[in-house]
C-alpha cells in the first residue's frame, strides 16, 4: 500500500541516511517559540474523562460520557475533557453534536479530546492509518467544538534509527497539523515517554515541527527525572493545555503526592492561560476522588 505521507519510502531513507551520516536532525528555521502574548496567567478547571475509565468501560456500571459530564457540572468545573478512548468505535456526527449539546446545557466547554497515535512506524499501511485516525478525530473535535487534541509522538521502532525516527515524528506531526490547522483544531504533544519522556526530547520536536496549530500538553506526572518540575518549567512556555496528576514519581518510581502549589507557580510564571486537566489514575472510586482533589486544585490555584 502507498503511504500517503509527504514523502515515499526511499525519499525518506535517503533523507534520514543523511541525518544519520551527520549524527543530527537540523532545526528548523521557523522552530515553534514560547507563546509570548499572554499578558498574565489565567486558570480553567476540567476533568479528563479517563479518570472515569473503569467505569466507563464497564457495561454494568451505569456511568456513561454523558453521566461524566453531569458529574463535571456538579463540581462546578469549567470545561469536560472528553477522552476518544470511550466514544464508539464508528462514532457519527449525531452522537457528537448530542454530547455537544449536553454539556452546553449543563454550562461546560468541550475542553479538549484526547487520542491514542504513534508517528514512529516508517511510511506504509501502519503509518498511514495512524495518519488517517489522527485526521478522523480532527474533524470530530471539530464537531464537538473541543479547540484541541491530545497527541503522542510515538515510539522507536526496530531497525530504525533515533535520527530517522525523529524524522518520522516530524512529518507525522507536521502533516496532521495542516489539516488540524483547516479545521481551527489545535494539536498538543504530550510528554509520554520514548522521545518525549524528557523536556529536552519534548521540545526538539516541538521546535522541528512548524505549525501555528501546534504546542505542548503538559502532564505533570509524565517526567520522572531527579528533577521533574524543572522540567515542566521548561516546557511550561509552549503548554496549550495542562493535565495534572495526583502524584509524580522520579527515577526510583516511587509516587509521592503532587506539589500542586509548585505546579501553579510554574504555570503563572509562564503566564499560562487555558485549562487546567485534573487527570485522576489512583486506585480509589473516582467519583469520590475527584471532587475532593478538584477542591485541592482550587485552593492551590489562589
Amino acid at each position: 500500500m502507498e503511504s500517503s505521507s509527504k514523502f515515499t519510502r526511499r525519499n525518506w531513507m535517503l533523507g534520514t541516511a543523511g541525518l544519520a551520516a551527520a549524527g543530527v536532525v537540523a532545526e528548523s528555521s521557523d522552530a515553534a517559540q514560547p507563546i509570548a502574548d499572554r499578558s498574565a496567567p489565567k486558570f480553567k478547571l476540567s476533568l479528563a474523562a479517563y479518570s472515569y475509565r473503569k467505569l466507563l468501560q464497564d457495561a454494568n456500571s451505569g456511568v456513561t460520557l454523558k453521566t461524566f459530564i453531569d458529574d463535571c457540572a456538579a463540581m462546578q468545573l469549567d470545561g469536560t475533557e472528553l477522552t476518544s478512548y470511550y466514544f464508539p468505535q464508528d462514532v457519527d456526527a449525531d452522537f457528537l453534536y448530542d454530547l455537544k449539546s449536553h454539556a452546553f446545557r449543563q454550562g461546560l466547554s468541550v475542553s479538549g479530546t484526547a487520542i491514542r497515535n504513534d508517528f514512529g512506524y516508517p511510511p506504509g499501511e501502519k503509518r498511514d492509518k495512524q495518519i488517517a485516525h489522527t485526521k478522523t478525530w480532527i474533524e470530530n473535535a471539530a464537531k464537538l467544538g473541543a479547540p484541541v487534541i491530545r497527541v503522542f509522538a510515538g515510539h522507536q521502532k526496530k531497525d530504525i534509527s533515533a535520527e530517522q525516527t525523529h524524522r518520522l515524528m516530524v512529518d507525522g506531526l507536521a502533516e496532521v497539523c495542516e489539516f488540524a490547522g483547516k479545521h481551527g483544531v489545535f494539536l498538543a504533544l504530550e510528554n509520554h515517554g520514548g522521545p518525549t519522556a524528557t523536556a529536552e526530547g519534548l521540545l526538539k520536536l516541538v521546535h522541528d515541527v512548524e505549525s501555528d496549530w501546534f504546542g505542548v500538553n503538559l502532564d505533570s506526572g509524565n517526567f520522572h527525572s531527579d528533577d521533574i518540575y524543572g522540567e515542566l518549567a521548561q516546557v511550561a512556555p509552549y503548554a496549550l493545555n495542562t493535565q495534572i496528576k495526583v502524584v509524580v514519581s522520579g527515577p526510583d518510581k516511587k509516587k509521592v503526592p503532587t506539589d500542586f502549589k509548585r505546579v501553579f507557580d510554574i504555570l503563572s510564571e509562564a503566564n499560562y492561560r487555558g485549562f487546567v486537566v485534573l487527570e485522576y489514575e489512583e486506585d480509589k472510586d473516582p467519583r469520590e476522588e475527584c471532587p475532593k482533589f478538584i477542591e485541592v486544585l482550587r485552593e492551590a490555584m489562589g
